[in-house]
């Protein structure tokens, strides 16, 4: 479970901060309450809470401002909220549908089967051992592909962690370390690059990234519980942090 929903209080702190940014900085308590369902003098004591946690600063009667830690604290319940939504929508299984997945073991048309994530993908294993299980729609080998359907339970997924690793574009005349390169991106799963500098640099360390959309796939890619290494010229940073941002995904950024 998402930390902003494991306790009623930070959901509700989330709530009012967010409620507080969408009107700043002339902030009506009262329609706070009504939009978030409880009385003018709880979000007032919210406001208080806040104010005193540094994420509010008040600026004259009835005008506030979400601050930088405010914000931050937005983003990152935010991010956690969104994993937590496409962990339901992806991975919490429905009852009706069909999604193909790759059989671990011969698989037998109408057998119960076990579901789990690996490398990002759908596997079915033949029994009911769960915690998510299935019904095979076909037949097939292991490693072919089966159909599955009549999902039940959930696939526990932790998601997985993106880092963004600057080297300097060619004009500024400097050179990244390949030694460094090749230690960042050492056990990921998946390895992406924007710019000619930045795939010539894992070039030299013998890595062959995925080169279009990089930001998306790897937030994609997170989303599956694949970690993640994205090499990006440092004056086009943002376009990778942006798209992993827009996916829900929390990221670190460094220097090689």
């Amino acid at each position: 479970m998402t930390d902003v929903l494991d306790d009623k209080r930070d959901a509700t702190r989330f709530r009012i901060l967010t409620e507080i940014a969408e009107r700043q900085p002339a902030v009506s308590q009262g329609e706070i309450a009504d939009s978030v369902g409880v009385t003018a003098q709880a979000v007032s004591e919210y406001i208080r809470d806040l104010s005193s946690d540094g994420f509010v600063a008040k600026e004259g009667r009835s005008r506030y401002r979400v601050t930088e830690e405010g914000v931050d604290w937005l983003l990152r319940s935010a991010a956690d909220l969104r994993r937590f939504v496409d962990h339901v929508t992806d991975d919490v299984l429905g009852s009706v549908g069909e999604d193909a997945a790759i059989a671990t073991a011969e698989i037998a048309e109408g057998e119960q089967v076990s579901l789990s994530l690996a490398d990002g993908l759908l596997h079915a294993t033949p029994g009911d051992r769960g915690p998510a299980t299935g019904v095979a729609t076909g037949a097939a080998a292991a490693h072919e592909a089966v159909g599955v359907t009549g999902f039940e339970g959930v696939i526990d997924l932790d998601p997985g962690i993106v880092t963004v690793q600057q080297v300097p574009p060619v004009r500024s005349g400097e050179m990244s370390s390949p030694e460094a390169l090749a230690a960042a991106c050492e056990g990921a799963d998946l390895v992406a690059a924007v710019g000619v500098e930045a795939v010539v640099a894992l070039r030299e360390v013998d890595i062959d990234p995925v080169r279009f959309a990089a930001g998306a796939v790897a937030a994609d890619a997170a989303g599956r519980g694949l970690d993640c290494v994205v090499v990006v010229t440092s004056d086009r940073v943002g376009e990778v942090t942006d798209a992993l941002r827009d996916g829900g995904v929390a990221y670190e950024v460094s220097t090689v």
